[in-house]
C-alpha cells in the first residue's frame, strides 16, 4: 500500500533549522495526532504515585505533555486525541483548563480518550492496542494521516516537515529517529536503514544494538513518533489485534512486521527539530528517571540553555494561572531575599532566603534564613525558616519543617526519602508524614 504524492504548500516563517518555512499545509490539516499518555513512568518513583508521567510538572510552569501538544498546535495539527489510563485525573484537569482554546467550530479539538473497554473487557494492553481501541474515533475524523506520539518526552519538533517527507517517499509508515550513543541504545527501538533511509531492520530494546554504518559508537533510535497512512494503520491494527502471539506494541510487533513488507522510512529528527542553531545540536530528553528529570530542569537555569523557552515563534502552551509576580523581601545584613542563576515563577515569595541555581514552580514560599541550591521545587511548596535544601526534587504540597537539612547527608536522607543513583533526593508529602487532598 502506498501514499499518493502530495504537494506541500507552506506558510509562515519560524525559528526552525535553517530559517526555512513551517509546513502548515493541507498535510497537517489532514492529520489526526494521537498522543499516548497513559503510562505511569514508574522510574520516576513516588513522583508518579498520584499522576501519570505526562502530567508531571516541568520547566517552572508546564507539564511534560505540553511539549508534545504544543508541537502539534504549532505544526498546524489541531485534531488531537489524548489516550489516558493510569491515574489520569490531574492530566484530564490540566487538559480541560489549559487546552480548551481549540475551537470545534473550525474543526480543531482535543479528544480525551480514557481506557473505556470499548472493544473488550480489557484496558489498554499495549501502545498499538491503545490506538486499536479508539479505531472508531479515528475513522470518524476522516483524515489521511495518523500521527502517533508519546506524551512523555521534552522536545520541539515541526511535525509538518516529517509529514512532507512521508508524502514525498510514498511511505506507508515513517518513524522519527535520533542518533544516540551505542551504550544507551538498548533503551530504545533501534533501526538499520539503507542509503534512501528506508528501514531494513527494526529491533525493540536489543541487548546488542546495531550501530550506524561508519559510526560504530552511535545507533539510530526511535523517538516514538510515527506517521501512518490512515487506511494502512487501520489494516495493521486489525491484523495485530487478531494475532494471538502479539503483545500489541508498535515497537515490538507492528513496526517490525511492516518493515519487511511495506514502505517504511526513517525521518531524522535533525530535519525537523525546532530551534537548532549553527551548532546543530538537537534537543530531545526522556525525563523518565529522577536523575534525568532533575538534570533537564537544571539545564534551564544555564545562561543559554539548549531548550529555548523564550522562543515566541514556537511557544509552549499550557494552563496559564493568574498569579501575582514573584516577590523578594528583606535586604538586611543577616537575611536577604535573593535568587541567582535560577528560574522563579509567579506567586513565589522569597522572604529573606537565598536561592541558587534552582528552579521554583509557582506559589512557593521560602522563609527567612533558608537556602535552596541546585534544586527543583514543584508548586505549592513551603520551605520552613532556616531549612537548607541541596540537590533535591520537592513534590507539590510539601511543607519542609523549620531547620530541616536535606541533601547534605545521604545516609540520613535515605532513612526518610528516596535518594537516586545520582544522589538526587526526592521529597514527597507522604515521606514527610503529611497528607494532602489535592492531586493537581
Amino acid at each position: 500500500m502506498q501514499t499518493t504524492q502530495t504537494s506541500t504548500n507552506t506558510s509562515t516563517n519560524d525559528g526552525t533549522a535553517g530559517g526555512e518555512t513551517r509546513f502548515v499545509s493541507h498535510l497537517t490539516r489532514s492529520t489526526y495526532a494521537l498522543v499516548l499518555a497513559g503510562g505511569r513512568g514508574s522510574r520516576l518513583m513516588q513522583l508518579t504515585n498520584s499522576r501519570s508521567k505526562p502530567a508531571v510538572p516541568f520547566g517552572g510552569k508546564f507539564r511534560i505533555i505540553d511539549f508534545t501538544l504544543s508541537n502539534c498546535v504549532n505544526s498546524g495539527i489541531r485534531k488531537i486525541g489524548v489516550a489516558t489510563q493510569y491515574k489520569a485525573q490531574s492530566l484530564i484537569e490540566h487538559l480541560q483548563r489549559g487546552w480548551s482554546f481549540l475551537d470545534g467550530r473550525f474543526d480543531e479539538y482535543i479528544d480525551i480518550l480514557p481506557a473505556q473497554q470499548q472493544v473488550s473487557e480489557d484496558w489498554y494492553q499495549g501502545t498499538a492496542d491503545a490506538v486499536f481501541q479508539n479505531l472508531a474515533i479515528l475513522r470518524r475524523s476522516r483524515v489521511k494521516y495518523i500521527l502517533v506520539l508519546s506524551g512523555d518526552h521534552i522536545y520541539k519538533m515541526d511535525y509538518g516537515r516529517m509529514l512532507a517527507e512521508h508524502a514525498k517517499n510514498h511511505a506507508d509508515l515513517t518513524v522519527a529517529c535520533i542518533d544516540v550513543p551505542l551504550a544507551e541504545a538498548s533503551e530504545f527501538g533501534v533501526m538499520g536503514v539503507d542509503a534512501d533511509h528506508r528501514i531494513e531492520r527494526f529491533v525493540e530494546k536489543p541487548k546488542d544494538p546495531p550501530s550506524i554504518p561508519g559510526r560504530p559508537d552511535r545507533a539510530l533510535a526511535s523517538m516514538g513518533v510515527y506517521i501512518f497512512n490512515a487506511a494502512f494503520l487501520y489494516e495493521q491494527l486489525i491484523r495485530d489485534h487478531d494475532d494471538p502471539d502479539s503483545e500489541h506494541d508498535f515497537g515490538k510487533n507492528v513496526i517490525p512486521y511492516c518493515v519487511s513488507k511495506y514502505r517504511v522510512f526513517a525521518h531524522s529528527f535533525s530535519q525537523s527539530c525546532v530551534g537548532m542553531d549553527e551548532t546543530k545540536i538537537v534537543y530531545w530528553r526522556d525525563v523518565g528517571t529522577i536523575d534525568a528529570y532533575w538534570a533537564a530542569n537544571m539545564e534551564l537555569t544555564k545562561v543559554t540553555p539548549e531548550l529555548n523557552l523564550y522562543d515566541e515563534d514556537w511557544p509552549i502552551w499550557t494552563n496559564q494561572e493568574q498569579l501575582p509576580p514573584a516577590k523578594f523581601i528583606f535586604n538586611d545584613d543577616d537575611r536577604r531575599g535573593a535568587a541567582m542563576d535560577s528560574l522563579v515563577s509567579g506567586g513565589d515569595i522569597i522572604s529573606g532566603a537565598l536561592v541558587r541555581s534552582s528552579l521554583l514552580f509557582s506559589r512557593v514560599i521560602v522563609h527567612s534564613y533558608a537556602s535552596i541550591e541546585d534544586s527543583v521545587i514543584l508548586p505549592d511548596v513551603e520551605i520552613g525558616r532556616g531549612a537548607h535544601l541541596r540537590r533535591v526534587v520537592v513534590d507539590k504540597h510539601c511543607r519542609i519543617p523549620d531547620g530541616m537539612y536535606i541533601g547534605y547527608n545521604r545516609a540520613d536522607d535515605e532513612k526518610r526519602f528516596h535518594v537516586s543513583a545520582g544522589g538526587i533526593t526526592l521529597v514527597t508529602p507522604d515521606m514527610l508524614g503529611q497528607k494532602v487532598n489535592s492531586i493537581r
